[in-house]
């Protein structure tokens, strides 16, 4: 009997012990699982807060950019309000300019017109094209047929226009002779360039060398038959394209300045 008990509590202990290390090893098995879990929310934990960091990180640059951005826009609004103020300045002042130039052309005008008020309208033709002043002089004032030597009558003309060119300032002149489509061809003139250029050098030294105009404002120019004012199907057609022009143009230095 007594060894049957003391066998019993052998088999207990054993048991007891058997069950004990089973349940040590499920406890153990559970740490490690608890472990493992705890690492890989770490290793989120860790990429969640780069995540962040990097989210802080953009929006940061985002606002500096937003910054540099707006600053950027007040320059340039500044910018643009300065260089439309100098545009205005500068189309008033131009517009001022243009006006005085008009207003001169047309005092340069009357004023010649006064000068040559004495002669008659089938000699000398005053009129305004693209804002110059032109004086068209017939042949008949000026020349004798085929001859560039200005006629006693025709000086006259000259000289009163003269008077008027020297008391105006920033003018320039050109003369420009013209002919019908009459050919020509003398000892001395070969053909119509030669007779339209010879009759406005003619003219350009009466009024620089005689009547004392800047030869530096002054330009002698030929234009032959290619410039008709009338068809030179008629004699009266071509009695009007054998003139001379005289063309004043105000000084354009003050205008291009404005403009560049």
């Amino acid at each position: 009997m007594k060894t049957k008990l003391y066998f019993l509590a052998l088999l207990y202990i054993a048991t007891s012990a058997c069950v004990s290390s089973s349940k040590m090893e499920v406890s153990q098995a559970s740490i490690n699982k608890l472990q493992k879990d705890i690492d890989n929310y770490v290793v989120q934990l860790n990429s969640c807060n780069s995540q962040v960091k990097a989210l802080v990180d953009e929006q940061t640059n985002l606002q500096n950019d937003n910054v540099m951005a707006l600053n950027e826009l007040k320059e340039l609004s500044k910018t643009c309000k300065t260089n439309v103020a100098d545009e205005a300045k500068r189309l008033k002042n131009l517009q001022t300019l243009m006006t005085a130039q008009n207003k001169q052309m047309a005092t340069v005008k009357d004023a010649i017109a006064n000068a040559l008020m004495n002669f008659k309208s089938d000699e000398i033709n005053i009129y305004f094209k693209d804002g110059n002043v032109y004086i068209s002089m017939e042949e008949k004032l000026l020349f004798k047929s085929g001859s560039d030597v200005v006629d006693v009558k025709g000086i006259g003309a000259l000289k009163s226009l003269a008077q008027v060119l020297k008391n105006t300032k920033d003018i320039n002149v050109v003369i420009e002779g013209h002919s019908d489509t009459i050919p020509i061809k003398t000892p001395q003139f070969k053909d119509n360039w030669d007779l339209s250029t010879a009759r406005a050098t003619a003219i350009v030294r009466i009024l620089t060398l005689i009547d004392g105009f800047d030869s530096k404002r002054i330009t002698a120019s030929g234009r032959s038959k290619f410039h008709p004012i009338k068809s030179n199907a008629t004699a009266e057609g071509r009695a009007a394209n054998r003139r001379t022009e005289v063309i004043l143009s105000p000084d354009l230095k003050g205008l291009f300045q404005l403009l560049y």
